[in-house]
């Protein structure tokens, strides 16, 4: 199966099913000698991990990593980085009523249509449980990138209609929801639980910002930073749109309402505005990056619904199991992981190209 390699000169290679034995990651071009354990990691996987909270999947799983290659005496070698992740709860009968049923929302079709076999339980290698491997390779990138003192904050913006407005970047982790909003965040939860009473689900939109970012990262004219980062982000199965600075907002404007205007920042240059956010040309400007996520609504849910079996035939399906009723909370540490990827990348790239 190709696509399961991200990255050029920092590349992550994930492997690994929902109801297999495990999952995990291969990652050349850790830079020898960075001081790493397999506690580092645990920190975000344990902010990914199901079974956390009320208002995730109920599947209790541990997520411990165990570190396999690359690491040496507590610092790494420079030989590729291996880490791996056990499955310790999967309950696998749970999927026998869909062995043969294209599930509603699902990539049940498109995996067979494309490969003529599909590992129908939770979804196999579609499942956002593959995640797991990217946060771990995620928590290694954020190492690196905490040395440049570029920072990442990822926090739900919205739940439904529920929007959050006062925001206060250092409440993210106070709440279940991750949102950057006090206030809103009992709104949203109450959202949520409200869905799963009513056996349904619901999408979400999740912000990001990014701080300390030097100028100059990206190259153009097919990897605009800009064009790796929306890729890296669309990647994630439940992220159906994108948004950088303004977005779709930009429409509204005139040309010299968005134009960014340069201004010296003490000895920097900067911009008066910051509606590109941060990214000009497909080039890091230095100011923030500002990136919104539009999040679909899960697509398992034990409501009734019609829908096609491997036979064609018509059927009604019932989607059993332990799932998520709104996925911004768990999918936070993982683009938070899919953009720290994409920096590190670009940072190495920057370093090469300016010898």
């Amino acid at each position: 199966m190709a696509g399961n390699s991200f990255g050029q000169l920092f590349k992550v290679t994930t492997f690994g099913e929902s109801h297999g034995p495990a999952l995990g990651v291969v990652i050349d071009g850790v830079p020898p000698q960075m001081p790493l354990t397999e506690a580092d990691i645990q920190k975000d996987l344990d902010r990914r991990r199901p079974g956390q909270s009320k208002i995730t999947t109920q599947r209790q799983e541990a997520d411990k990593a165990e570190i396999l290659s690359g690491v040496f005496e507590g610092k790494t070698t420079g030989a590729p980085l291996a880490i791996l992740v056990r499955n310790e709860d999967a309950r696998s009968k749970d999927y026998d009523n869909v062995k043969f049923v294209f599930r509603p929302g699902h990539a049940d079709f498109s995996y067979f249509a494309k490969y003529g076999i599909r590992d129908y339980r939770g979804g196999g290698r579609s499942s956002g449980r593959e995640t797991v491997a990217r946060v771990a390779a995620g928590a290694v990138a954020k190492r690196i990138l905490s040395k440049h003192n570029i920072q990442i904050f990822v926090y739900t913006l919205a739940v439904g209609d529920i929007v959050a407005k006062k925001i206060d970047l250092g409440t993210i982790e106070q709440n279940i929801v991750r949102t950057a909003d006090a206030q809103a965040a009992e709104k949203m939860i109450a959202k949520i639980e409200e869905v799963r009473k009513n056996s349904d689900s619901i999408g979400a939109i999740l912000q990001c910002v990014i701080k300390g970012c030097p100028a100059g990262l990206g190259d153009p004219c097919f990897d605009k930073l800009n064009a790796r980062l929306a890729q890296a982000l669309m990647s994630i199965a439940t992220v159906k749109g994108i948004e950088f600075g303004e977005g779709f907002g930009v429409s509204l404007f005139t040309g010299s309402v968005n134009n960014d205007r340069f201004i010296l920042k003490g000895q920097n240059v900067g911009t008066a505005t910051n509606h590109s956010g941060g990214i000009m040309g497909g080039i890091t400007t230095g100011e923030d990056i500002l990136i919104r996520m539009a999040l679909k609504p899960p697509s398992s849910i034990p409501k009734p619904q019609k829908t096609l079996d491997e036979n064609m035939k018509e059927v009604e399906v019932v989607v059993k199991g332990r799932h998520d009723p709104c996925l911004a909370p768990r999918v936070v540490p993982v683009a938070e992981a899919m953009i720290a990827l994409t920096l590190v990348d670009a940072l190495m790239l920057q370093k090469a190209t300016n010898l």
